[in-house]
């Protein structure tokens, strides 16, 4: 459940989340223009970033915190319909089209696939070693009689 939120957010991350994902939506805005898209795009982010500077030396924590919900309301009020997204992100085009092998299958190799390659299978292996002892040292060895 990676969307619940675990732990606080500091204003200034808040603030550039909001700067972040204005201009993510203003390069949905202004991608459709074929012709003078990008430069639209520029003009808007450039005019974008002083609003934002306008307000960075604000001293009332109040203040700014309703700066910060205003933003987030009218960025939520222009939200485009179809907005872009990178294609190997969740929800883009090529996003999960090349499923990952685990790394178990490489254990399931024959002896004389392994020598193919000693040197990679030689570091795997002590990787695996280091990887399996720092567990023990974080975790405990899993045994039912060592826990108890």
């Amino acid at each position: 459940m990676s969307f619940l939120q675990t732990e606080l957010i500091s204003h200034a991350r808040q603030v550039k989340t909001l700067y972040k994902e204005a201009l993510r939506q203003l390069e949905s805005k202004y991608s459709e223009h074929i012709t003078y898209g990008r430069l639209l795009y520029r003009y808007q982010a450039v005019c974008l970033r002083a609003e934002f500077d306008k307000n960075k030396d604000e001293k009332d924590i109040i203040k700014s915190r309703q700066l910060v919900k205003d933003g987030r309301t009218k960025m939520l009020a222009d939200w485009h319909s179809v907005p872009l997204k990178f294609a190997h992100a969740p929800g883009g085009a090529a996003y999960d089209r090349v499923p990952v092998q685990p790394d178990a299958l490489l254990d399931m190799w024959h002896p004389r696939e392994k020598a193919l390659y000693p040197d990679y299978f030689a570091r795997r292996d002590i990787r695996k070693r280091e990887f399996v002892e720092r567990w023990v040292k974080k975790y405990g060895g899993g045994n039912a009689t060592e826990q108890s």
